[in-house]
């Protein structure tokens, strides 16, 4: 019998091992110390989660062209400006970019999309018809404002122009807006400038009002691509304090707050690694503080949890030395073997430290016999369980998700590596550290017995029965929610939703202009980008195309023709637009602007105007007051302080628009290869990019508009499609690596045992915690994504563990006077699955949203194994197992 083969030799080996334990601890000590050198020299991590999945399916190689034949944004951060004013933002992206763009150490290339002459000069052309229009004729009704404020551009004319317009017996087209509204928005930012805030009032939204469209009109963007430091952890670190350093250089005290984001592709996957990090070392020292109690509580001795930690730290180095071979090279899926390891490798030690110890309560301080003895208890049912777990784990091995299947190689070879560890250096451990104080027992004691032990024993064994009918209750209840399971493969929701780059991408999502969730499809030549847009712009998920065609606008002339009306209505003042007067007195203007107040109040009726008005002159008054109590110098930087907040942005404002005036016909040649390079690449490919009108964080959205798509464009590829394809791989992924290694475990145990009984025994831990788990995951409101999933492998070799552990022990427990729950066996599955969980609980509490979930469902998966295994399993081998003699 194969049990027997091995107890033989676990006879043999512990009798070498015993023979001459300090050269063999110091040659373990050699070996760690040049495994951890060629470790640290050889084994890196790759960050980059896009060849994880399926790399040479369909959707793969169609993204890889798509990056190959228009590659200037991949591997780029996203700079977002963002402030109260259109013109401050265009301001603040343009000294931003001339800071970056100056710092070659940190940077390669920089590119602001809004910063090309060619927009500045026909940006007019590409408004519709009937906006440009209305656009014309608001620009003719701010003409005489634009005029006077030309001939006297201070505070002075300002407010000449408010008091001539609030004087006019009929409605005046002297401002360019509503006058009530106009005053309202005057005294709001006088009101922020006396109170010691810095405010800029927008005249390109006082002007246009909404006849252009202002959407994201107060952002800005810079792609950067930074210089790559792979030495590091976080390789990017440098060129994102240098954003931040510049970003701090370029904010004026005496203007409103910019605010800058920095996201895209490789800021999110920074702030990712980041966060990792952080939570992760957090967790870990939590964790580690955790383990070490419930060791001491469960060895009662300090130097036997030594002798553990010990034990688990060279099985580690080891297991890094066999991954610096097999793999190289770890991923962000792949490096969870560890995860693996500290779990599984730690209950082996405790199982045989508990038995070691059991055996010198009993035997007394013959260390060499209760070493032996541990071994030949331990090592048959140890070396069955890594076999059949490595078998489960193995079984990922052939799936197409290569983070994965790295996963199961190096988990389940490192497994053995951990029994190798367990059976070799912690025998030899426990024979030169001193022996751990020895309990007496009473006449019968047994060194497990407990309260709590005798409990569990009358409970599962006297109701068996209805805790075997629940239990079938509870799996169809089980049954039922695991079809409403709920499943996320969006990335970014994996992320901590407070960092800056998450944030910051959440924002662009929320309009259809700058949302990232768009698709792209190749066209080979012209003719068939353009049938390809026109199919695709007639879909109904489909918002809107963009491609190379949609630079060359339409209706040109009848444009061209109103540019130069509006050119013509402007007269002298299209030419340029002149800078602020400094040094003037506005106190007369006030005066004058007040005394027109006091004596239009009387003849309103209207309360709005007559609330707009009272406010307008308490600012008014106040900045009297504050002129006053000022003396020179300190009155003329107030004087312009004011007339900066009220009239700073108007004379850019306006010689952009009369830049936009000196439009020309554009065609197809004409279009700046800089812009063209993004729609068409050297190799004659035309990109199409298509925007969703439904909000794609709903996965319903997502297929319908991904469906629709490639109905029309198979090939199509960008983020939606990476997301989706990467979701049905992994799931189909792990459909057939849990279906092989239910299958191997199932046929390897039943060679084995040679019983069907034990088989479908040993597997009822495994079956029912996976849809325990599974149907917890709905209460709990976690879906299934990228990381919690990584947790099924540990939990299938944990429950596979203990249904060995626990039916080998039934078959000679099953009677009240042999309690189970006394053995060293139950007992070292208990405090192995506390010291498993207490390394991952503290993970759920990471404000990485993936990290959490799996420490969540590997903590929930961990309680519904450690129920079947010391519940129902023992409930139904009551009424199933026979006892052996």
């Amino acid at each position: 019998m194969i049990e027997n083969r091995l107890r033989n030799l676990a006879f043999r080996w512990s009798n070498w091992l015993l023979y001459s334990p300090v050269l063999l601890l110091v040659t373990a000590a050699v070996l760690a110390y040049f495994s951890t050198e060629y470790t640290g020299k050889h084994l890196s991590i790759n960050t980059d989660t896009a060849e994880l999945i399926a790399p040479d399916a369909a959707f793969q190689q169609n993204r890889r062209k798509f990056e190959k034949a228009f590659g200037q944004d991949i591997h780029t951060l996203l700079v977002v400006i963002d402030s109260s004013s259109p013109e401050l933002t265009k301001a603040a992206a343009q000294r931003l970019g001339r800071e970056l763009r100056a710092d070659t150490e940190h940077f390669t290339k920089v590119y602001r999309p809004d910063e090309n002459a060619f927009f500045h000069r026909n940006g007019l052309l590409y408004l519709d018809t009937d906006k440009l229009q209305d656009f014309s004729v608001t620009l003719a009704q701010a003409q005489p404002f634009i005029g006077r404020i030309s001939q006297d551009p201070s505070l002075n004319g300002f407010f000449s122009i408010f008091e001539d317009a609030l004087n006019a017996e009929s409605k005046t087209e002297e401002v360019p807006i509503d006058l009530t509204s106009l005053i309202d928005k005057v005294s709001q930012s006088l009101h922020k400038t006396l109170n010691g805030e810095t405010d800029l009032l927008s005249w390109q939204k006082l002007i246009a009002e909404n006849n252009i469209s202002e959407e994201q009109s107060d952002k800005a963007f810079i792609f950067v691509t930074p210089k790559f430091d792979f030495s590091r952890i976080l390789p990017v670190e440098p060129a994102i304090n240098a954003i931040r350093n510049a970003v701090n250089k370029i904010q004026d005290p005496n203007l409103p707050q910019v605010k800058i984001w920095i996201t895209g592709e490789v800021g999110l996957e920074h702030d990712e690694m980041a966060g990792m990090s952080e939570g992760t070392f957090t967790a870990s020292i939590f964790s580690l503080i955790l383990v070490c109690g419930i060791l001491l509580i469960a060895y009662r001795s300090w130097l036997l949890m030594l002798a553990t930690l010990l034990t688990l730290s060279l099985g580690m180095i080891f297991c890094g030395l066999f991954a610096s071979v097999a793999v190289k090279e770890l991923n962000l899926i792949s490096v969870a073997f560890a995860v693996s390891n500290i779990g599984l490798g730690v209950e082996y030690a405790i199982h045989f430290c508990l038995r070691y110890r059991d055996n010198l309560d009993l035997h007394g301080k013959d260390k060499g016999k209760a070493i032996r003895s541990a071994i030949l208890d331990t090592s048959p049912s140890l070396i069955l369980c890594a076999g059949t777990t490595s078998i489960g784990l193995f079984a990922f091995i052939p799936t197409d998700y290569q983070g994965i299947s790295e996963l199961g190689l190096l988990a389940g070879t490192s497994l053995f590596i951990c029994l190798f560890v367990t059976l070799t250096v912690l025998p030899v451990l426990l024979k030169i550290i001193p022996t751990p104080p020895i309990h007496q027992l009473q006449q019968g004691q047994h060194p497990g017995a407990s309260k709590i032990s005798l409990l569990l024993a009358s409970v599962t064994l006297h109701y068996a029965k209805p805790i075997t009918l629940a239990t079938v209750l509870a799996t169809l209840v089980a049954l039922f929610f695991v079809f409403q399971i709920k499943t996320d493969f969006n990335p970014l929701n994996l992320r901590d939703p407070h960092t800056e780059s998450v944030i910051a991408f959440k924002e662009l999502m929320k309009t259809r202009d700058t949302s990232p969730m768009t698709l792209t499809v190749l066209a080979k030549n012209a003719n068939e980008a353009q049938a390809m847009r026109k199919k695709l712009g007639g879909l109904k998920t489909v918002d809107k195309t963009v491609s190379l065609f949609d630079f060359v606008p339409e209706d040109q002339d009848s444009k061209l023709m109103i540019i130069d009306d509006m050119m013509l209505t402007l007269g002298p003042q299209s030419q340029s637009f002149p800078q602020l007067k400094t040094g003037s007195d506005p106190k007369p203007s006030i005066i004058r602007m007040i005394a027109a107040i006091d004596a239009n109040l009387p003849k309103k009726t209207n309360p709005t105007e007559i609330q707009s008005l009272r406010a307008f002159k308490q600012q008014l008054q106040d900045v009297l007051t504050e002129l006053d109590a000022r003396f020179p110098p300190d009155r003329g930087v107030f004087v312009e302080k004011i007339q900066t907040s009220l009239l700073g942005t108007l004379p850019t404002v306006m010689n952009q628009l009369l830049t936009g005036f000196q439009a020309q016909e554009i065609t197809p040649s004409g279009i700046p290869d800089e812009i063209k390079d993004r729609w068409l690449s050297r190799d004659g490919l035309y990109r199409i990019q298509i925007f969703p009108k439904q909000d794609l964080n709903d996965l319903a959205n997502l297929q319908a508009f991904i469906s629709e798509v490639q109905a029309v464009a198979p090939d199509t590829t960008d983020l939606p499609i990476m997301y989706w394809e990467s979701m049905k791989a992994v799931i189909g992924a792990f459909q057939e690596a849990i279906i092989i290694a239910l299958v191997s475990i199932a046929l390897l145990l039943l060679f084995i045992r040679r019983s069907i009984v034990d088989t479908l025994l040993v597997m009822t831990p495994l079956v029912l915690a996976g849809l325990f788990t599974m149907a917890t995951t709905v209460f709990t409101g976690t879906p299934i994504n990228f990381a919690n999933i990584i947790a099924l492998p540990l939990l299938m070799g944990l429950g596979v563990d203990n249904g060995i552990h626990m039916v080998e022990k039934l078959h000679h427990s099953l009677s009240e006077d042999q309690n189970i729950y006394q053995s060293s066996t139950a007992r070292g599955m208990f405090y192995g699955a506390l010291t498993t969980i207490s390394s991952f609980a503290g993970l759920a509490f990471s404000p990485h949203q993936g990290i959490a979930s799996m420490g969540l469902v590997i903590t929930i998966g961990i309680f519904w194994i450690m129920t079947s295994t010391f519940i129902v399993l023992p409930a139904i081998s009551k009424l199933v197992l026979k006892p052996r003699a």
